[in-house]
């Protein structure tokens, strides 16, 4: 596998590592950040999805699958402790499709905000850096999924809230969340329906950063926090005093899935959920979301371009 450097992902990398020394080492012994990744999962070639592939179809690199990650965070996608190498779940399942379809891998590191440009420029043949299909995505963009995508309910360890799974359960709680997400959208709709059914409302509480939000939660001016459910299992595993009680899907009341991003007509989508199935069904899939405690995000299939989060 060989990794391309941009300056904007170096400098990412150096916040990323200058975080993460920050961390208890309790966090290493969840998590493996080191650069060599003697724990990774490799899969075998599926001659299926190989066959799959558009006869016509012109890889950046022949015999290489050049994928873009943004390196925003484990357990997803981060520098190892090396500050060069990218590791996390969305690295190695691009390395397990690689292999399904008899390719090497080439990583290539991008902020978030340039993936689309370089995936329609065709820097890139794949996205695997945890893209929600959308309505207005598939525009532009063919998708194979490959995890369900989640937010958590976590508390303090010792908290009194043992389950939240629908609105009913969040009634009058003081739960965190970042303004104009996803998930205060969906709280504000669960809030709603408390209050119809007679219930109290949710209280929703906003703070600058995580580590504000995190100190809300464990000095109890606020009962729940809600982010990106990988977001919340690292921090659980590195902090050791927040729990999960729940998740919450990002297109609820519907599923909302995270996608391997291919150009739209490119033809190269088959032949992605071909590989995803494959690695699914001889449980390739499956050890990789254990390795890196994300169990819960795990899809039953893939699908080809299936419905999406709305335009709003």
């Amino acid at each position: 596998m060989t990794i391309r450097t941009t300056f904007r992902t170096t400098l990412a990398a150096a916040v990323a590592v200058a975080l993460t020394g920050l961390a208890p080492a309790t966090a290493a012994e969840d998590f493996d950040l080191s650069p060599a990744q003697p724990g990774r999962i490799h899969a075998v070639k599926d001659e299926a999805a190989v066959a799959a592939i558009p006869k016509d179809f012109k890889f950046v690199t022949s015999g290489t699958f050049t994928v873009a990650v943004a390196p925003g965070g484990p357990p997803l996608a981060t520098y190892a402790t090396d500050a060069k190498t990218v590791v996390g779940a969305d690295p190695d399942y691009a390395y397990v499709v690689a292999d399904a379809l008899g390719l090497k891998l080439e990583l290539v590191p991008v902020a978030w905000i340039d993936w689309p440009l370089g995936l329609t420029s065709g820097k890139y043949d794949a996205v695997i850096s945890n893209v929600g299909v959308t309505e207005q995505r598939k525009e532009k963009f063919d998708f194979s999924t490959y995890r369900q995508g989640l937010h958590g309910f976590f508390v303090k360890t010792d908290s009194k809230i043992t389950g939240i799974k629908e609105p009913k359960d969040a009634a009058g709680l003081r739960i965190i969340v970042g303004a104009g997400t996803n998930q205060e959208r969906i709280l504000l709709r669960w809030s709603d329906e408390d209050v119809k059914a007679g219930l109290k409302p949710i209280e929703l509480q906003y703070y600058d950063d995580e580590a504000a939000s995190l100190l809300a939660l464990r000095s109890n001016r606020a009962d729940v926090i809600v982010q990106p459910h990988a977001q919340l299992v690292y921090i659980a595993a590195r902090d050791k005093n927040i729990k999960r009680v729940g998740t919450l899907s990002a297109g609820w009341p519907d599923r909302s899935d995270v996608a391997i991003t291919t150009r739209k007509g490119s033809g190269l989508a088959a032949a992605l959920t071909l590989a995803t199935n494959g690695l699914i069904k001889d449980g390739t899939y499956a050890k990789i979301l254990d390795h890196w405690h994300l169990a819960e995000e795990a899809l039953p299939k893939s699908e080809t371009n299936p419905p999406g989060l709305p335009k709003f």
